[in-house]
C-alpha cells in the first residue's frame, strides 16, 4: 500500500468503490470483497491524516440523528440540522 501520495489513496479508494458498484450492478459473487477493499483503503487514508475514523463516524452519526427529512413530492429532503 502507499504511505506517502494522498491524492493516489483517494484514487485507490475510488477505483476500489467503482470495482464494488460493478460488482453490485452485475450481481457478482465478489461484492463482500470489493467494499471490504473499500474500507481498507479508506481505514488506511484515515490513519494517514492521522483521523481517527471510529470517532468521526460516531460524530457523524449523532448530526444525522439530529436531522429532521420530509418527503417532497417524491424526493427526501433535509428541513433541518
Amino acid at each position: 500500500f502507499n504511505v506517502t501520495d494522498i491524492f493516489q489513496e483517494f484514487c485507490f479508494i475510488y477505483g476500489e468503490l467503482s470495482e464494488a458498484c460493478e460488482a453490485y450492478l452485475k450481481k457478482k459473487d465478489d461484492l463482500g470483497e470489493e467494499l471490504a477493499d473499500v474500507a481498507l483503503y479508506l481505514i488506511g487514508l484515515s490513519e494517514l491524516l492521522g483521523i481517527n475514523l471510529e470517532e468521526e463516524i460516531m460524530r457523524k452519526m449523532e448530526i444525522n440523528e439530529k436531522r429532521t427529512y420530509e418527503n417532497k413530492d417524491g424526493v427526501l429532503t433535509k428541513v433541518k440540522e
